[in-house]
């Protein structure tokens, strides 16, 4: 058994006591992708971890020829005003991507660095910024930040598209350092005046970013101990090279891919903070979390809970077709995740705030309306037929199967046994009963928490 501290973010290597087995590989593509189909699992226990999260960080598949034909689309549904259609191509682009990690990263960049179209009021620059976060998603976070200070979405959204000499704004100054970097407690009232005196002279007229010289602030500032003439890329510069910044982006991270459930100690981040610092690469410090000890250990098994995008992409994924994403989106937002609409600064609250009587109820009625033979979803979504295609076509074999499937089999005797259970649909045939066992499937606790 590896040593929790001294061991953590060494390579997991299977053994008797920690098998390669189909729970951890399932275990992998929940963190790392939304979940996965049958015949990447079957590869995935086949090929062992170390080429499963290789392909995972850099797909087999042409993932920028696939991207320039979703960029298109999206190009085409975003007009000024309402992001719906854009909700709905990313939903798609989730369900269809081949680099299904890129896009899980897109989504926990889109709630780091949180931008909603409520205030932005216009398609087209949140497509701009979307489409910023999936460029850099697996990259370096310098550039990534540096490109954000720019980004008119953001300086909308933070009330900072008029950045007068003689009215400074502090609010993008405040999220820079509070929800963007160092966290709170790790900066003062005066570093947020002193860094909207260095962010003077950028407007965002007519969706374009514009600089004007003369309403720069050019005194000298002081921000973070650092003194001089300073303007967004100094800021850029000066945060970055805060311990608490990459510190604070480990501790994101670890919450996104290892567990959200126990706070982590500095000793066990700071290899990773310290291997950040570098150059701030983002790519690496996931790959290391990917590949570790910790990360297929108890301490981050179903460690999380899945917010309603990785919830129900997960469900369309494993069943291998495509539902109308449209009425998808719009039942997701309903259940408290609209994409290109983070409630706050602090995006989505996530964890357990995910989990209510009522959103159990929803997340319920919206399964059983994507494994419904009519309705909103068309149909799509057919457990009998995947089933059947792979070799299951009985409800006593395709229990198993889904089973396997979802919960990469993974749960207790006595669940398995109510699961298997689950009685015929009167007057209906086998069909019927195997799109209830999926149902009963999708409603367990253990399918909730990724």
């Amino acid at each position: 058994m590896f040593d929790q501290k001294q061991d953590a973010w060494a390579p997991y290597r299977p053994d008797d006591r920690r098998p390669w087995n189909l729970a951890r590989a399932a275990h992998l593509f929940r963190r790392a992708a939304f979940g996965a189909d049958y015949s990447t699992l079957r590869r995935a226990l086949a090929d062992g971890p170390e080429a499963t999260v290789g392909r995972l960080l850099r797909p087999e598949a042409d993932t920028a020829a696939f991207n320039r034909q979703l960029d298109e689309y999206e190009s085409a549904s975003a007009g000024p005003g309402s992001a719906a259609g854009l909700r709905s191509w990313w939903l798609r682009r989730m369900i269809q991507t081949p680099h299904p990690l890129l896009e899980k990263m897109t989504l926990f960049w889109h709630g780091h660095l949180a931008t909603s179209n409520a205030k932005v009021q216009n398609a087209r620059l949140m497509q701009q910024h979307v489409a910023l976060l999936r460029k850099h998603a697996l990259g370096r976070f310098d550039a990534l930040l540096a490109a954000v200070s720019r980004d008119p979405a953001v300086l909308v959204w933070l009330d900072a598209g008029a950045n007068r000499k003689a009215q400074p704004t502090e609010h993008f100054a405040r999220a820079l350092f509070e929800q963007f970097t160092l966290g709170p407690g790790n900066f003062t009232e005066e570093d947020v005046q002193e860094t909207a005196r260095a962010l003077t002279g950028w407007f965002v007229l007519r969706g374009e970013l514009r600089y004007f010289e003369r309403e720069h602030d050019a005194g000298t500032k002081i921000v973070l101990g650092r003194q001089g003439n300073f303007g967004v890329d100094d800021v850029v510069r000066i945060v970055l090279g805060q311990s608490a910044t990459r510190r604070f982006l480990v501790r994101k991270l670890y919450r996104w891919l290892i567990s959200e459930t126990d706070e982590p100690d500095e000793e066990l981040i700071s290899p990773l903070a310290d291997s950040l610092a570098a150059d701030y690469d983002v790519s690496r410090t996931v790959e290391t979390m990917l590949r570790s000890n910790l990360f297929f250990s108890d301490a981050a098994y179903r460690r999380r809970v899945k917010g309603p995008v990785e919830y129900a992409v997960g469900i369309v994924r494993a069943m291998e077709r495509l539902v109308p994403t449209q009425r998808l989106g719009a039942d997701l937002a309903a259940l408290g995740q609209n994409l290109y609409h983070p409630p706050t600064t602090l995006g989505w609250r996530g964890g357990r705030h995910w989990i209510n009587e009522a959103t159990l109820l929803g997340r319920s009625k919206v399964a059983r309306a994507l494994l419904a033979p009519s309705g909103p979803y068309g149909g799509k979504l057919d457990p009998a037929a995947l089933a059947a295609g792979h070799g299951f076509g009985s409800p006593e074999a395709a229990g198993p199967f889904l089973l396997d499937l979802l919960l990469g089999g993974d749960v207790l005797q006595s669940v398995r046994t109510k699961v298997l259970q689950t009685p015929p649909v009167a007057g209906k045939g086998a069909p019927a009963r195997i799109r209830a066992i999926a149902h009963a499937v999708l409603t367990l606790p253990e399918f909730h928490l990724a």
